[in-house]
């Protein structure tokens, strides 16, 4: 159940203790954690999108 868990991008930051200005480069290069735009303007991240994230730069670290 928690794969469908959505975080706040302020969450995402804090747990890849990432500025934004330095995420939103990151995603400008296509390496962030995928997102969804909410129709309010607001992002989310799912949980399994983001621990697929880790894993894949587990993997290449």
């Amino acid at each position: 159940m928690a794969s469908t868990e959505k975080l706040k991008l302020s969450e995402v930051l804090e747990e890849i203790e990432m500025s934004r200005a330095a995420f939103y480069r990151m995603r400008a290069r296509g390496e962030a954690p995928k997102l969804i735009k909410l129709p309010n303007g607001q992002l989310r991240c799912r949980r399994s999108d983001l621990d697929a994230w880790w894993a894949k730069h587990e993997i290449a670290a």
